[in-house]
């Protein structure tokens, strides 16, 4: 039975976050221009110097955020090197008229790129949010919602900055995608850690954020559509029929836990049965184990090459997910898909020996690319899914 086995998930996942922690802290510091090196091969070698933006917001606010949580990592050299790497975000990543931030910087801070999407000023936005708890320091906070307020801006209002002048193409759809109000109600949540205060002045864009995400439950509440329109209308295409699992159930949890503190139990059973636990059994591979990346609605080929990939990622986020769910129900069956997932990863996943998770396997579960780091791979999914199952763990079993 799988709540038997509640403390080996509580040792195993302890023993990985000390794994996956030390393999950044021990290859990832770049010492002398700031930042963090996000390429690292198998052994934690820097395979690439490129620092990219999303990454290193991710990391300050992974150490912050284990600064703040867990005792062992309450360590002076930590702080310091999320705060190091906050001066260099600060100095170089984001456009100095419009804060609009790069996708990538070269190794001393020079821009080589920029994308037309939110993400990288979203992930800006949680590093120095969560640095302002971790320090007290009221020029992270003033950083952090400063940048909140463009993105709302942004979204809300008026794109023009995002776009870098170009306006949409004329025949080119106005799309809801999930990941904008998924990451906005993340947002809200980080900005609510920060201060509760702050929770009227996130109201409306939070219930806004819950209604956008709600509109991609489609045809009759089977599905979960990553594309929709702006009045929640399947798109033509296959772009419209996309569907990822992964992303529906981290859209799930985010949910749950936005129901969960405002006393929404409608929202609650929406989160667990719609975004959880319909695109879970839709997803997972029933030959193979692990979750689809890609899948198409009417049961087509996906046009995405890699769509029967095996993502680290999609994985983390169905543990946090259901080990959540499992913890506001108490319902087994939701326990006995985190086991599911859990029994995976650790076969598949997981490098026991140099630390951290291989991100990017075949369909069959082998090893497709095995650095521990990329462009879109840094330290971010994995230790915050494994410090937040650890938490729940520690509050189901009761362990000090």
């Amino acid at each position: 039975m799988a709540d038997r086995r509640l403390q080996e998930f509580y040792k195993e996942i302890s023993e990985d976050l000390s794994r996956c922690v030390n393999f950044w802290l021990k290859h990832s510091h770049d010492t002398e221009y700031g930042g963090f090196f996000d390429c690292l091969g198998p052994r934690g070698e820097v395979y690439d110097d490129t620092k990219h933006v999303w990454l290193q917001g991710r990391q300050v606010w992974a150490y912050a955020r284990l600064y703040n949580e867990e005792e062992q990592y309450r360590r002076k050299d930590i702080l310091e090197t999320a705060e190091k790497a906050a001066a260099f975000l600060k100095k170089f990543a984001k456009h100095p008229k419009t804060w609009k931030c790069y996708l990538a910087l070269t190794r001393d801070g020079r821009p080589i790129k920029m994308q037309r999407t939110i993400f990288s000023e979203c992930f800006y936005a949680m590093a120095f949010s969560e640095l302002a708890i971790s320090t007290g320091h009221d020029e992270y906070r003033v950083e952090a919602l400063s940048m909140m307020d463009k993105i709302i801006y942004w979204v809300r209002e008026d794109p023009t900055d995002l776009l870098f002048g170009y306006p949409p193409m004329a025949g080119e759809p106005e799309v809801n995608p999930l990941n904008v109000p998924m990451m906005i109600l993340c947002l809200v949540d980080q900005m609510e850690t920060m201060d509760t205060e702050l929770s009227e002045r996130y109201a409306e864009i939070a219930e806004w954020s819950v209604n956008q995400i709600r509109a991609h439950i489609q045809r009759n509440g089977t599905v979960i559509l990553e594309n929709v329109d702006q009045e929640g209308r399947e798109l033509p295409g296959s772009s419209g029929r996309v569907m990822v699992p992964g992303h529906s159930i981290e859209a799930g949890w985010f949910l749950l836990n936005y129901a969960i503190k405002n006393g929404r139990p409608e929202l609650a059973d929406t989160a667990i049965n719609k975004f959880m636990i319909k695109p879970f059994e839709y997803g997972w591979d029933k030959e193979h184990g692990g979750l689809f990346y890609f899948l198409d609605a009417d049961g087509l080929s996906p046009v995405q090459l890699e769509w029967n990939m095996k993502l680290w990622w999609t994985h983390n986020e169905a543990m946090i997910a259901f080990l959540m769910a499992y913890q506001h129900t108490g319902r087994l069956e939701i326990l006995k898909k985190f086991e599911q997932v859990f029994d995976y990863v650790y076969a598949k996943h997981v490098d026991r020996k140099y630390g951290e998770w291989f991100g990017y396997l075949n369909r069959d579960g082998t090893v497709c690319m095995d650095f521990k780091g990329g462009p879109w791979k840094g330290c971010f999914h994995v230790p915050r899914a494994l410090l937040m199952c650890k938490k729940m763990l520690q509050e189901i079993t009761n362990t000090n």
